[in-house]
């Protein structure tokens, strides 16, 4: 039995990377009766049946879940965003960052484009996102910048690189392995944000060691799976304060005696993270009320 990873999935077939081979699997009979959900990242074993071709015996246990997008033992998640064209939202930064908190995974923050943008103003948005422990790197696809140092961190794990469409992850992952040749998009114009041109989650091996994982763009963020009690988790310096307020069910919102709430008013806690964290609650309780 030879054991790897599952590199690509598409249809009913699965790529299994072992050391430089790939090997093209079908899914053992019994793990589709079980609908067993098979992701890319997954470790399996497997045996040969021709040349290049397999079948996929056991799954080994996932040491962790990517929800969005769904990916197998991945070490930590790449949230990149353009600086500009489209503009950052930190909004949308703070949406995705609920999300990737709630996977468990070590975030880094990743700012493209940055050839095209004011880099004083752009720093002083991103100083909120040090502050609170994130490590940022602003990159440019385009003429390099911060490539080396996005490498660097890219050795011997498995990263997904997430965001929104036309924040340039494909062009990035390009230049950050030049031969992958992944399919970049133009952002439109009309629209103010770019095409999708990656159509399925693909695990790419890094000539350093590691694995980084190309997925498909998306802009939309859904929270079904958080719960309102359990959001403040998932924002680490309203975290840090919830032990502090009179309720231990405080959410704060209208709670009296809230230890958020008045670090908030008080400065130490940036308005612009609380107001997404209201947002998103509001969202979770909105969804809550729909079922």
């Amino acid at each position: 039995m030879l054991r790897g990873v599952v590199v690509k999935a598409y249809s009913s077939y699965y790529y299994v990377q072992s050391g430089e081979k790939v090997t093209e699997c079908k899914l053992r009979g019994r793990f589709k009766k079980e609908r067993f959900s098979l992701f890319v990242g997954d470790e399996v074993e497997y045996t040969t049946t021709g040349v290049d071709k397999g079948v996929i015996e056991e799954i080994l246990p996932r040491r962790t879940l990517m929800k969005r997008p769904t990916v197998a033992n991945v070490d930590q998640v790449v949230l990149t965003f353009a600086a500009v064209n489209p503009d950052i939202n930190t909004l949308l930064v703070d949406r995705f960052l609920v999300l990737a908190e709630s996977s468990q995974l070590e975030i880094v923050l990743c700012v493209n484009k940055i050839d095209l943008a004011d880099i004083s103003n752009l720093n002083s948005m991103l100083e909120v996102y040090r502050t609170i422990g994130y490590p940022v790197i602003l990159t440019s696809a385009r003429n390099g910048l911060g490539v080396e140092e996005l490498r660097g961190r890219l050795s011997d794990r498995i990263t997904v690189f997430a965001g929104p469409s036309g924040a340039g992850k494909s062009s990035l992952l390009n230049a950050l392995q030049p031969g992958l040749s992944l399919v970049t998009g133009e952002v439109s114009k009309k629209i103010g944000r770019g095409r999708h041109t990656t159509r399925y989650a693909e695990l790419l091996p890094l000539a350093g060691g590691g694995f980084v994982v190309d997925t498909p763009g998306f802009s939309l963020t859904e929270f079904e799976d958080i719960g309102e009690q359990e959001l403040g988790h998932y924002f680490p310096e309203i975290a840090a304060l919830a032990s502090e307020c009179k309720f231990s069910t405080c959410i704060h919102l209208k709670e009296p005696q809230c230890a958020v709430k008045s670090a908030v008013g008080e400065g130490r806690i940036v308005r612009s993270r609380y107001e997404s964290y209201l947002e998103v609650l509001t969202e979770i309780r909105e969804n809550k009320k729909g079922y």
